[in-house]
């Protein structure tokens, strides 16, 4: 295990009716912006919710936040902000809207020209607006960490910031938010969870990380188990709440711990999505595969154990466990309702070309070992039409 350094503040209020309880975390006499996104919160009975907890404050909204948060949007936001002069900021949604707004209470603060430079140019943030979470869409792990992916609308571009200052002060997660999500989303939201899972599981180890190995294993599990379940029976609260948290512990630090990490499913997914605007967990589905079949080699001991532990499989040779393990992880994504090839969408030939122009472009060096570059992302990418 790798030396490390871990704090996560975040207070989490999970349960059934704990909507109410964000009137004890907020400052007395705040000033409140709301932020939300496409309205579905106004159908399930959350807007409301929020709105009655909202009672003792002042308070405004900001609607329309987009699947994988654009740039332009948020600095509306933050006007919005300056000129109400609000100091408090409710995100009510899932990743985008949270990873919105963890952008906006920078942006709001950040004196150094403009904001985007704290993505494109990894410019330190010195401070950030409070803000809390209430979660209904379990997925990205957003509620309970200090990063967020924000995309530039007009020049296609998706990228990643993590701060100290981005943690949440709160976040509600209400698994009864969850039940009247599409089976689109929720198909999304497993794949999501399970891929942030494998980018730490599956990377390469120096050493013994028995504890994080348990703690992954975990929880990948409870995805294969109650992922279908949430599919079938959607009204069924004990699995929503365990798919909720499953979730949130997939990215808030823990799993991670001492280890080194992959992502460059997600770094490859990015690009997809900000060309072509799949939805992330569509690209991590397709991808994820790709990566563990190139990297097969570099991977094996990994995938045997995730084939072994996770889904209880058992084989002949090491070769034959490692590709029934890659398939079973296809299988899955499958199940879930989230399709693994580019043809699925209508992409082909000409989407690899352009994604993998881009990672040229930028001569990033990608995964654990920094060895996925644009030539192995082509041959990743080309395994998935």
């Amino acid at each position: 295990m790798r030396n490390f350094s871990f704090a996560n503040p975040v207070k989490i209020i999970f349960g059934k009716d704990t909507i109410k309880d964000i009137a004890n975390e907020i400052p007395i006499g705040a000033k409140v912006l709301m932020i939300y996104g496409g309205g579905s919160i106004k159908k399930n009975g959350v807007y409301e919710q929020v709105i009655n907890a909202l009672t003792p404050f002042e308070w405004f909204e900001f609607p329309k936040i987009e699947p994988n948060p654009h740039y332009e949007t948020c600095m509306k936001a933050v006007a919005l902000i300056k000129e109400k002069k609000v100091d408090f900021v409710l995100a009510v949604g899932g990743g985008s809207v949270i990873d919105a707004t963890k952008f906006i209470v920078a942006a709001v603060c950040f004196e150094d020209g403009d904001p985007w430079k704290i993505i494109s140019e990894g410019m330190s943030i010195e401070q950030a607006m409070p803000f809390g979470t209430i979660l209904t869409l379990p997925a990205t792990g957003s509620e309970m960490n200090n990063g967020a992916v924000i995309t530039r609308a007009e020049t296609e571009d998706k990228r990643a910031f993590f701060s100290p200052y981005t943690y949440p002060k709160f976040s509600i997660l209400d698994p009864t938010t969850t039940i009247t999500l599409p089976s689109r989303q929720v198909g999304n939201g497993v794949v999501d969870t399970f891929v942030h899972i494998a980018e730490q599981y599956l990377a390469y180890r120096e050493n013994n990380t028995l504890l994080q190995d348990n703690f992954a294993e975990a929880i990948l599990k409870t995805l294969i188990v109650e992922g279908p379940k949430a599919l079938n029976i959607p009204t069924d609260y004990g699995v929503r709440a365990n798919l909720m948290w499953a979730s949130t512990w997939a990215l808030n630090g823990w799993v991670g711990c001492g280890i080194i990490q992959d992502w460059a499913t997600h770094r490859i997914g990015h690009e997809v999505t900000a060309f072509f605007g799949l939805d992330h967990a569509q690209t991590l589905a397709i991808i994820l595969p790709g990566v563990l079949t190139v990297l097969k080699e570099q991977k094996a001991k990994r995938i045997q154990l995730l084939g072994k532990e996770v889904f209880g499989l058992s084989a002949t040779s090491d070769d034959i466990l490692i590709d029934m393990t890659i398939q079973a992880v296809e299988d899955f994504f499958e199940k879930m309702g989230v399709k693994t090839h580019l043809s699925d969408y209508n992409l082909g030939d000409e989407a690899i070309e352009k994604v993998c122009e881009r990672l040229k472009e930028r001569d990033w060096k990608l995964g654990e070992c920094q060895n996925v570059d644009y030539k192995m992302a082509k041959r990743i990418l080309e395994l998935r039409k």
